[in-house]
């Protein structure tokens, strides 16, 4: 029974991100189990995930910039049309101005950059509502792409494509396998177990017990096994495909990106304001700075997100960038953020971004049609939420409650240990 209880404690209801972390990634795991049985092993072949990946790479670069917007407590509706207007101005540089495509590629980033901008400065300096800003946003970089792209499709070129339909590249001895994929997948395990080990060894400096140890070796078996058979998948495609370099700009954000909203005072500082916004200011946080960042940070990664996906359909078309807002919302929602912000994880975004992922490409491969799709995909996130919220607010057991039970305010925490940045945002920006 004691054992029943740690398992309960540290693993899904523990002190640390990396329980609420862990899951969310088994329930990814169970969903795609039960798509793997529901279309006869269809799901994890090595094809079908690569093909996954790829297809939704630009929406969980858009959850990385969306979960730090609603951490901050806006919401950004024009990432779609911003996505779509950039994808366009890089396509036109290259093809019309002969623009090489690295320099275009930084071309596009600008241009995010300076949307970013425009929009952050009416949502911090001006104090117009996220909201009403980005859904002007939406109409205007809409438009913008309509009467820039003449509602024709743009091609280009070749070495611009790779950053949407190219994979890793073969190196090294003969081994079956795509090694590049395999190295990948190495290094992603070792981080996992040195991520793990560390976590322990500060809880100890901090005076704390950590997790029994047979806990930790459970967790991190499951994330090294996890790890271990995709990197498998991936590396066993048929020749020329692998683990796709569109999948690996992911990684590189979600590491950097983690890494800032974790372990940096910006980053603590974006959760105080989501958290308690009269708080953070009142402790030195640069409360229009903060906003500001947010948003010019997510139309950045929207320009990145579509230009991706014009890499991969090596065009730019009039419907690009469609409804992506809303994937990346839902992606963000179901991965735990609150709607009221100051909570919220990257993991956990592209973990629900995943979901929804799995979620739709099981039922295409299932045969459902398009518009039932869509149907199943807003009944599971509308449905899925409300019932947990439901058995929380009775006192019943909930998924998201205890996950989240970690990073609630109202949880203090003993006084020798330091404040975390996602459970008390207002000390930990105090202490950034």
């Amino acid at each position: 029974m004691s054992r029943l209880k740690d398992l309960q404690k540290n693993l899904f209801g523990g002190t640390t991100s990396n329980a609420r972390q862990f899951g969310m990634i088994f329930t990814l795991v169970a969903i795609v189990v039960l798509f793997q049985i529901l279309t006869d092993g269809l799901t994890l072949r090595s094809d079908n995930l690569i093909a996954l990946f790829q297809q939704n790479s630009y929406i969980l670069i858009l959850a990385i910039g969306m979960l730090m917007v609603i951490v901050a407590g806006h919401i950004d509706l024009s990432v779609g049309s911003v996505a779509a207007f950039a994808g366009i101005l890089v396509a036109k540089s290259m093809t019309e101005w002969d623009l090489p495509w690295p320099a275009a590629i930084v071309f596009g980033l600008a241009i995010g950059a300076i949307i970013g901008a425009w929009q952050g400065f009416w949502v911090a300096y001006i104090g117009v509502p996220a909201f009403i800003v980005t859904l002007a946003g939406m109409l205007l970089f809409r438009g913008g792409n309509q009467y820039i792209g003449n509602a024709n499709t743009i091609p280009v070129p070749e070495g611009f494509r790779e950053i949407g339909s190219g994979f890793l590249p073969e190196f090294g001895p003969n081994t079956g396998y795509n090694n590049g994929t395999l190295l990948l997948g190495l290094v992603a395990a070792l981080a996992v177990v040195w991520r793990e080990l560390q976590a322990r060894k500060t809880r100890r400096a901090m005076d704390a017990d950590p997790a029994p140890m047979w806990v930790s070796i459970l967790r991190m078996a499951v994330m090294v096994g996890v790890i271990a058979f995709a990197a498998l998948r991936f590396a066993s495609g048929r020749v020329g495909t692998s683990f796709p370099i569109s999948g690996l700009i992911l990684v590189v954000l979600v590491i950097a990106y983690s890494f800032y909203t974790r372990n940096t005072a910006g980053g603590r500082h974006i959760y105080a304001v989501g958290g308690n916004s009269r708080a953070a200011e009142l402790s030195g946080v640069k409360l229009k700075r903060v906003n500001f960042f947010v948003m010019m940070n997510m139309s950045v990664l929207a320009s990145l997100a579509g230009m991706i996906f014009v890499a991969r359909s090596a065009a730019s078309g009039p419907q690009d960038g469609n409804g992506w807002e809303l994937d990346a919302i839902a992606a963000v929602f179901i991965g735990g953020a609150a709607v009221a912000g100051g909570i919220g994880t990257i993991s956990g975004s592209i973990v629900g971004g995943l979901v929804m992922a799995v979620l739709n490409n099981g039922l295409q491969l299932m045969g459902v049609g398009t518009d039932r799709v869509q149907i199943i995909k807003g009944l599971v996130l509308l449905l899925a939420v409300a019932i947990d919220v439901y058995n929380k607010s009775q006192g019943r057991f909930s998924i998201v409650g205890s996950l989240m039970r970690p990073f609630r305010r109202e949880d203090s925490v003993p006084p020798a240990s330091p404040p975390d940045a996602e459970r008390e945002p207002a000390k930990a920006a105090v202490s950034g």
